[in-house]
């Protein structure tokens, strides 16, 4: 397993001047690394729907990487979305999942069928070009660089755990942090 705190450090490392829409427990650990926030979307209140922000976000940008970093629980809360993120293949998207097996955020609640099933696995039948799965943080540094140069859309299944101290969630405004995203776009 992965800490989900190495796994943002590491992606982080990688991330250039990609835009990055975060949600829930992943969302915890990039405000903590990020050093671009205005580069950044974080969506509050609205679980499951992070992925497909980011494919509006990677269609309305098609000159800019961006990296979607979900949770396992939020993703099953919208799983369509692959089917439709495969339909459009936007080749700057990359899907990150940080897979725990719970509904971290709200109470560490296991979500269905946890262990069950193959999120990379959905992902690539779904149509993605490229989908990769990491348990181990050696082999995700290695090869977070191949990750970033693929061509989207991209699917990283992340087997991550929670170290003993968890950065507080902070519930901001997904409204303004848009305008402020266009607002730095737009410059």
């Amino acid at each position: 397993m992965i800490s989900s705190a190495d796994a943002a450090k590491a992606i982080s490392h990688v991330r250039g001047d990609a835009l990055v829409v975060s949600t829930m427990t992943p969302n915890r650990y990039w405000d903590v690394v990020t050093t671009n926030k205005q580069r950044d979307l974080p969506i509050f209140g609205a679980m499951g729907k992070a992925s497909s922000v980011g494919l509006g976000l990677a269609l309305a940008q098609p000159d800019k990487k961006v990296l979607i970093l979900d949770g396992d629980g939020g993703l099953l809360m919208n799983l369509g979305v692959l089917v439709t993120i495969a339909g459009q293949q936007p080749e700057n998207l990359v899907h990150f999942v940080f897979e725990d097996g719970v509904y971290f955020t709200t109470g560490a609640q296991p979500i269905p069928g946890a262990g069950l099933f193959n999120l990379a696995g959905m992902a690539r039948e779904a149509g993605f070009n490229e989908t990769f799965v990491f348990d181990n943080l050696e082999d995700l540094v290695t090869q977070l660089p191949e990750v970033m140069s693929a061509k989207g859309p991209v699917f990283v299944s992340l087997k991550v755990n929670h170290d003993n101290e968890v950065p507080a969630f902070y519930m901001g405004n997904t409204g303004q942090a848009m305008r402020d995203l266009m607002a730095h776009l737009q410059a």
